[in-house]
């Protein structure tokens, strides 16, 4: 009983129901269906989180790392790609960038606090923390520079773009999949840290799922995430515009904050574990996931699914705010060790970057 009464995010699933229930009997406003449906995919997120660490146990902090980013950036890929089948190629960049900050600096900054509050200093391998960093530059600069030539190419480059961002898509995507082979295969090494030997340890304290819970959790999860950001994306325009905010707003902070709950989850539990190497694992590799491999695969799909091609165009204040994310984290990363002080600036840089975007006129 005393469980059952303990604070979860477990009691936010009542919200699937409900959403389901405004949209289908009720026919509730704009307005409270987004909210209802944000809300929903929280919990729905942190049990995908949860099935994919109890994956992660049975594996290296390399392979960890992958496979709770992996499915951690499922339901930020999701929303993505109602967004895109609607025509939302705003919200959809917007996410993208919102993803990219939100975990590397919301994230990751998050898990600094959380796990230098309980040890003074938390050491990780400085080789695999710089290793992720240039990779982050790399992500950075094959985003930058679509705009690039958007911004300065002139007018006649306008019919280009869609397939010079076609082309960038392929080279981020043969690049990730070099990047796997390194992190995985062939210098597997620098991303273990000192401690993993003792945090499994420590891990296999408590009941570890069996592999087809594990799957059947995630299959559901992912499933119902699917239908909640189909709720969501219907609701998003009309609710952003009743509430005051602009589309790249809640494409940069909104739908990132719901998209990146099982990383919340997951990155802070391992860091209070003091398990660093995972940590940033989950954290930077799902920036450059996503940078490398989900905003690739969405301008695939969009010549499929979209109303026509998505470029890798973006503004001018998404571009600044992934490059000097991507500076502010590799400078903390660098020299293989963290406290919390570092974790308060990494979030300090986010608010900022959250108000600019918030006051930016639509």
């Amino acid at each position: 009983m005393k469980q059952f009464l303990k604070p979860s995010l477990n009691w936010l699933l009542i919200f699937v129901p409900l959403t389901v229930l405004m949209e289908f009997v009720f026919h509730s406003s704009p307005t409270l269906l987004f909210i209802s449906a944000c809300i929903s995919i929280i919990p729905l997120a942190g049990w995908l989180g949860k099935a994919t660490e109890h994956l992660a146990e049975k594996t290296g902090e390399g392979i960890g790392g992958l496979l709770n980013a992996t499915f951690g950036n499922a339901a930020e890929l999701i929303i993505a790609l109602a967004a895109l089948q609607a025509g939302l190629y705003d919200v959809v960049k917007a996410s993208i960038t919102g993803s990219i900050i939100g975990n590397i600096l919301l994230v990751l900054g998050a898990s600094l606090l959380t796990g230098g509050l309980k040890y003074k200093v938390q050491k990780f391998n400085p080789a695999g923390a710089r290793s992720m960093s240039i990779m982050l530059t790399l992500a950075s600069i094959g985003l930058i520079g679509p705009a690039i030539f958007h911004y300065f190419g002139g007018r006649d480059i306008v019919d280009r773009e869609a397939d010079l961002s076609l082309e960038i898509a392929v080279v981020l995507v043969v690049t990730y999949g070099l990047i796997l082979l390194f992190s995985l295969k062939t210098h597997k090494q620098l991303f273990v840290g000192e401690v993993a030997e003792a945090a499994e340890v420590d891990s296999g304290k408590h009941h570890s799922w069996s592999l087809t819970k594990s799957l059947s959790v995630l299959a559901v999860a992912t499933a119902f995430i699917a239908w909640m950001s189909e709720i969501l994306v219907g609701s998003v325009e009309h609710a952003a515009e009743a509430m005051g905010m602009t589309s790249i707003f809640v494409g940069v902070i909104v739908v990132a904050i719901i998209g990146n709950a099982a990383e919340h989850s997951t990155a802070i539990l391992v860091a209070m574990k003091n398990r660093m190497d995972l940590s940033l694992g989950i954290a930077i590799g799902s920036s450059i996931q996503v940078a490398l491999f989900v905003a690739p695969v969405l301008v695939f799909a969009s010549y499929f699914i979209g109303p026509r091609p998505m470029d890798l165009v973006f503004t001018p204040v998404e571009i600044v705010a992934i490059a000097l994310s991507g500076l502010i984290t590799e400078q903390i990363a660098s020299d293989g060790e963290s406290n919390w002080l570092e974790g308060v600036q990494l979030i300090s840089v986010y608010i900022i970057f959250a108000l600019v975007f918030y006051f930016l006129p639509a």
